[in-house]
């Protein structure tokens, strides 16, 4: 059978880009200092649409010339996936390349919301060449951002590992039960809970009368660790272990704090009589909101501020039953949960603003929250019965303060009219395609330089032509100035 390049890259072990983005690059004392943090007082949070979402029933053609391809491509009547009317912004979405009006889907209403008040920017086509419908590999290729390496670490992972923080840090939170693949690297802590509520150090509450001689023996047992001569491991089990350690004493309290402070929009959080809330989405958007409060007030060590966040929502394989605009459909209650989550989120994140004194950590605190929402692929441009198969380029969302970002429309559609041997629009970055794509590094790249700091993110997404990919077909010229951030 025969394989792309990617896949002979990937199985091979020829993994050029993996050679040069290895630990050996983040000792460079140089390349340090050029990566150095800058995020300041602001902060990231990534959220994933597990499952590959159907971007093109996410922003969708609403008249012109993309619209009679999209009704020729999404049926009507019982099983149809056809949205005969999306939520158009009042102040327009325009695909200038086609000439066509987009909308969003009918369960996104909050999120049309937001676009009307310069709180979301659409950046349409995103995906890279050699696409892969495998849920795991298309998954490790964005997480890793890099489709053509073997690397281990993830492109968040290496922006901490560049921006010196070390092993006794906590830069960063993971919603969930493990860290997710974008934040995996070796130079620092990532913290992952669930519910902060339940986070602590396993100790057996049944006896809970020796905690605190057991606090001061792993305390002495990563102090041993830490000054262990020159062992790297060691030093790294104590450094590590003794934050961890911190965090499960001081990050509980956070819980308390905001639940003291706030109850009333924690409620909201879970209020089941507004479809989308009281949902994994809604819960784990009032943890990273539990966080940025304590933060923001100071409450915990500077070691242990976390900026950087991730969380998951899971359901979007819709291969059947997928829906369309009918508010019990799977896609609608999908788009609906993120949409209300997120939104919710930012007006939290407003009443903790509101009254703040200028310079405090709380003013003006939806202007320093950016949150961006990827999936590892979109759906295929013709339905299925009633549902939708594996696809390629899909829209992603960057939310945020309409001071923090350029809210609008960035990119080009894909041309849904012209698809693969898969049914699926191709991956393009000759500048002679009206339809060219956004390769998703550039996007990354972005967030790189214009949110979290770092003047050249280069280093970190080195170019297909690193292992010897070029042409049209690749990303051989960065663009990390897409225009979505100041």
């Amino acid at each position: 059978m025969a394989i792309t390049r990617r896949q002979f890259l990937g199985r091979a072990g020829l993994a050029t880009a993996g050679t040069i983005l290895g630990p050996q690059l983040f000792r460079n004392p140089w390349l340090q200092q050029a990566l150095a943090s800058t995020i300041g007082d602001r902060y990231l949070v990534v959220l994933f649409l597990d499952g590959g979402n159907d971007g093109l029933n996410t922003i969708i053609p609403a008249t012109g010339a993309l619209r009679a391809p999209y009704e020729d491509a999404r049926k009507t009547g019982v099983g149809g996936l056809r949205i005969p009317n999306p939520l158009v912004p009042a102040n327009g979405m325009l695909d200038v390349n086609s000439g066509t009006t987009l909308g969003f889907h009918p369960g996104l209403a909050k999120l049309r919301d937001m676009y009307e008040s310069d709180m979301v920017a659409v950046i349409q086509g995103c995906g890279y060449p050699e696409y892969s419908l495998s849920h795991d590999e298309s998954r490790s290729t964005w997480e890793r951002g890099n489709p053509f390496s073997t690397i281990g670490t993830g492109w968040m992972g290496r922006y901490l590992a560049a921006s010196g923080y070390i092993g006794s840090d906590i830069p960063a939170v993971n919603i969930g039960y493990q860290v997710s693949g974008e934040y995996q690297q070796s130079a620092t802590s990532v913290l992952v809970f669930d519910r902060l509520s339940d986070f602590g150090f396993p100790y057996d509450y049944a006896f809970d009368d020796d905690i605190a001689d057991k606090d001061t023996l792993f305390s002495a047992l990563h102090s041993a660790a830490t000054g262990g001569g020159n062992h790297p491991f060691l030093q790294t089990l104590g450094t590590t272990g003794a934050s961890t350690l911190v965090a499960t004493q001081q990050f509980p309290a956070l819980h308390d704090q905001y639940l003291a402070d706030r109850s009333s929009w924690s409620d909201m959080y879970v209020d089941e009589n507004v479809p989308g809330l009281d949902s994994g989405t809604a819960r784990g958007f009032r943890e990273i909101a539990k966080v940025i409060y304590g933060v923001a007030r100071g409450a915990v060590p500077s070691s242990l501020r976390s900026r950087c966040f991730e969380l998951a929502n899971g359901g979007y394989d819709t291969h059947s039953d997928q829906g369309a605009d009918e508010p019990t459909g799977q896609h609608f209650g999908l788009h609906q949960e993120i949409a209300e989550s997120i939104n919710l989120f930012y007006q939290d994140l407003a009443d903790m603003a509101a009254g703040a004194s200028v310079g405090s950590g709380l003013h003006d605190l939806p202007n320093k929250v950016v949150v961006m929402v990827w999936s590892e692929f979109s759906r295929r441009i013709e339905q299925n019965d009633n549902g939708t198969d594996h696809g390629s380029q899909a829209p992603m969302l960057v939310v945020g303060g309409a001071n923090a970002i350029n809210g609008g429309l960035y990119g080009n559609h894909p041309d849904i009219g012209n698809t693969d041997d898969d049914g699926n629009t191709t991956y393009s970055q000759s500048n002679a395609n009206p339809f060219r794509s956004t390769d998703f590094r550039d996007v990354y790249g972005t967030i790189m330089k214009h949110w979290l700091g770092l003047a050249d993110p280069s280093a970190l997404f080195p170019l297909d032509s690193t292992v010897g990919l070029v042409g049209s077909p690749y990303w051989n010229t960065a663009n990390f100035n897409l225009g979505f951030l100041p």
